[in-house]
């Protein structure tokens, strides 16, 4: 096999369509379950009819990023595995993003998570992943900072000096941190 030029192997990930993509992603989940994937899995898993899977696979081994042979087991090249684990992450972050911290149903996260998996960049989805850190870690955020979100979806009509008295709460226990710290 030839070594490829970083600007080759980015030019494969710019081919890819999401159909390719949701592809290798299922393909992921099959091997990390059953160590191989089949046709008849893939096709079972994306709710697709089997025969429209071959073409499909064809494709992705002239990419370089599956193993495949006709009737017989599917897997991953370490590339496509690689652009797997991406697609993947790229997934569950945006999933994890709309579930917890949007307030968004675990369903209707997962399907606007697979259409935004694809479009991402790698920037923004890098910038998501550190506000998601903040969120997590900063003493004014946190579950806390979450569950007042969603009690602020969930009142309706807007009351704001519910608000103040958080900011006050937060304070008072960022002051006490402070204190037992020194």
């Amino acid at each position: 096999m030839n070594k490829k030029t970083k600007g080759e192997m980015m030019h494969k990930r710019v081919d890819l369509t999401e159909s390719l993509e949701d592809y290798l992603e299922t393909i992921l989940m099959l091997e990390e379950a059953n160590h191989v994937a089949r046709s008849r899995d893939i096709a079972a898993n994306m709710g697709i009819q089997r025969g429209s899977v071959t073409s499909m696979l064809k494709n992705l081994a002239e990419k370089e990023l599956i193993n495949y042979e006709p009737y017989g087991y599917i897997t991953l090249t370490p590339e496509g595995k690689n652009i797997a684990r991406e697609i993947t992450k790229r997934h569950a972050l945006l999933k994890d993003f709309f579930t917890r911290v949007v307030q968004i149903d675990s369903e209707k996260a997962d399907v606007m998570a697979c259409k935004m998996e694809h479009s991402v960049d790698r920037d923004s989805l890098e910038k998501l992943t550190r506000f998601i850190e903040f969120i997590d870690k900063c003493p004014r955020t946190g579950k806390e900072w979450i569950d007042s979100f969603k009690n602020f979806c969930i009142a309706g009509e807007k009351d704001w000096s519910g608000c103040f008295a958080c900011i006050k709460e937060c304070e008072n226990r960022h002051m006490e941190k402070r204190s037992d710290s020194a």
